[in-house]
């Protein structure tokens, strides 16, 4: 893996993206983005996570976070393999996934191509985290995540996506708390 894509900072703030394996649009199903939620409220109040901005995606999410431990290899580590594991399980025990089985055989050929997999493999391995270093690049990751949902034609206006932070910086805490981010100015 490059230098460049690595946490070198262990107390920086990071912009990490990451995707299921095959990109696949995993996260159309209610049930499935309250995994994610509850995932990143349970790493907030319990694994130092300080989140600053997120989106949710069908098949990728984007995160701006620093780990107050000074560990965000091992939390993003512990996020993707309890999220894996969890949404897997939901798959698995939803009678309305039209998709189950597809879905299953997809994640089950992803782990077989990889040595360290047992059986599934749900996310791809990796985060390409990038450190942000200041008020500039930090608001343009801030603009991309929340716009990613009007470049993929979701929606017109950011505010609109459930599951961004957009909503956040409007004072809309609803879906999940996030920090503040007052070293923005």
């Amino acid at each position: 893996m490059s230098r460049k894509y690595k946490f070198h900072n262990k107390g920086g703030l990071y912009f990490v993206s990451f995707a299921t394996v095959y990109w696949l649009d995993v996260f159309i199903r209610q049930i499935y983005f309250n995994v994610l939620a509850e995932s990143i409220d349970y790493c907030r109040k319990e694994k130092g996570m300080e989140l600053y901005a997120y989106c949710f995606m069908p098949s990728h999410i984007h995160l701006m976070f620093r780990s107050s431990d000074e560990r965000p290899m091992e939390l993003l580590r512990d996020f993707k393999k309890h999220t894996a594991k969890k949404v897997i399980e939901t798959i698995e025990n939803n009678p309305q996934e039209s998709r189950k089985k597809w879905l299953l055989w997809m994640f089950e050929r992803a782990g077989k191509k990889q040595g360290n997999v047992t059986k599934y493999q749900f996310w791809q391995h990796h985060n390409k985290p990038i450190e942000l270093w200041s008020e500039k690049v930090i608001k343009q990751k801030i603009d991309y995540i929340h716009n990613n949902p009007v470049e993929s034609g979701f929606v017109t206006s950011a505010i609109d996506w459930k599951y961004s932070s957009a909503k956040n910086f409007q004072e809309d805490h609803s879906i999940l708390e996030i920090d503040d981010a007052g070293f923005l100015g």
